[in-house]
């Protein structure tokens, strides 16, 4: 097994307050949205930057969209807060050796059809996510786990793969009956010992499920999902928990309640829709998807201008998400129908495809703007990570913070293990 970084002289605290008091300072940088704001408050302090990345067309702005820190050539201050972001984001990237007997390539017929059992139904890319998660939860934690719990578990499929490499038991927890059903099939073909309980990991009456014996596993749960597992979890005791956060807007709450005592006495406030921010990577998408997506975004914008315009009134009204269906019919109806959505009726343009065109416009200027909040996506997901770490030293676990894949294979790559002291961390996964 390759040898990782030992993370365990971080001091997340310190770590905490370095990126805190850096968000606060610039958050004039990165909470305003281009798509949504015509003139971004920052453009006054720095015209040279906002005017040079105005310039700039689409393509370029997509080149650079997943790695806004590479972007060669912008005015200042953009370099220097691409290094400080890199910065303030550094955490050890763990990477122990898969087990080579997950790979269906094995020689024998026994080992082939177990690998193709485990793998079934899944994704390859979603497979090799679950096989790198497993491999860091295997190795990260001093003492073997003895019951696995994976919450929100679908059929199941990283318990089962836990459960199996272990040879021990398995709950798992999901609120979709049929799901269960697929998972108990799939895990009697395996002879793994597994109870999959229809569940609500949101309600109460599920919570009892979480037993002190347990090693939780949750792998890219929602928001609120993950921060309810976490709560529980801690208050009753759980062993060991292991946990890649997702989707941090999708919480119960109007704005974010923090977790950890040291977030709870920032200044620091955060929307739903500052908790977007991390989440606003390209996912990996074929030609034609990202085509129909940036053209239901020109043809959004296009109508901003035109609403704009018409009514007199700087103001953006939200656009819902429109059907692919919609894109067919043109940008005159596409147009028309958001306005009757807002109950307007506006006078027309006299050249649809002249809007059309400043649509497009627009859009790579919102994209290449972008990428100045681009630089504070992985930042505030480090905020957001160290908050909840923070929260179970709190409640006397010891934790370990990382990324337990490349970027490449998933942008939501980080990893929270924690473990009671009874059974102290492991010296390198």
């Amino acid at each position: 097994m390759p040898a990782a970084p030992v993370d365990a002289g971080i001091d997340y605290a310190a770590r905490f307050a370095e990126l805190d008091a850096w968000l606060l300072e610039h958050q004039a940088l990165w909470r305003p949205r281009p798509f949504t704001t015509v003139h971004l408050p920052w453009e006054a302090d720095w015209p040279e930057l906002a005017n040079w990345l105005r310039s700039r067309t689409l393509e370029q702005a997509e080149a650079a969209h997943n790695q806004p820190h590479l972007l060669e050539g912008a005015p200042r201050p953009f370099a220097q807060l691409a290094q400080r972001a890199l910065e303030l984001s550094q955490l050890p990237h763990y990477q122990p050796s898969v087990d080579p007997g997950l790979s269906s390539t094995r020689s024998t017929t026994e080992q082939r059809q177990t690998a193709d059992l485990l793998s079934r139904h899944i994704p390859g890319r979603k497979w090799q996510q679950i096989t790198h998660f497993a491999a860091c939860v295997r190795h990260g934690w001093q003492q073997p786990a003895t019951h696995w719990l994976d919450w929100c578990a679908g059929k199941g499929h990283l318990g089962r793969l836990l459960a199996w490499q272990a040879g021990k038991p398995l709950t798992c927890l999901e609120r979709d009956p049929q799901l269960n059903r697929q998972g108990v099939e799939l895990g009697r073909q395996l002879g793994v010992s597994s109870s999959h309980v229809d569940a609500d990991v949101l309600d109460p009456d599920s919570w009892s499920q979480l037993q002190t014996q347990h090693s939780v596993v949750a792998l890219h749960a929602c928001g609120q999902l993950h921060m309810t597992l976490l709560e529980q979890a801690a208050r009753r005791g759980c062993r060991q928990l292991a946990l890649s956060p997702c989707c941090y807007n999708r919480i119960e709450s109007a704005s974010y309640q923090p977790m950890s005592a040291r977030a709870r006495a920032s200044v620091l406030r955060l929307s739903r829709e500052d908790l977007g921010l991390p989440l606003q990577e390209s996912i990996t998408a074929g030609q034609r998807v990202r085509r129909l997506r940036d053209q239901s975004m020109a043809w959004r914008l296009a109508f901003d201008i035109w609403q704009r315009q018409a009514r007199g009134v700087d103001q953006y009204l939200p656009t819902p998400s429109r059907p692919e269906s919609a894109l067919a019919q043109g940008i005159a109806h596409f147009c028309r129908d958001l306005a009757a959505h807002h109950g307007l009726q506006l006078r027309e343009p006299e050249d649809w495809q002249a809007l059309e065109q400043q649509g497009w416009q627009r859009l790579a200027e919102v994209r290449n703007l972008e990428l100045v909040p681009g630089l504070f996506r992985r930042p505030l997901e480090i905020w957001l990570l160290l908050d909840r770490g923070l929260y179970l030293q709190e409640c006397g676990y010891q934790v370990r913070l990382g990324q337990f894949c490349e970027s490449t294979l998933t942008p939501r790559n980080l990893l929270l293990l924690a473990e009671l002291p009874d059974a102290q961390l492991a010296p390198t996964l």
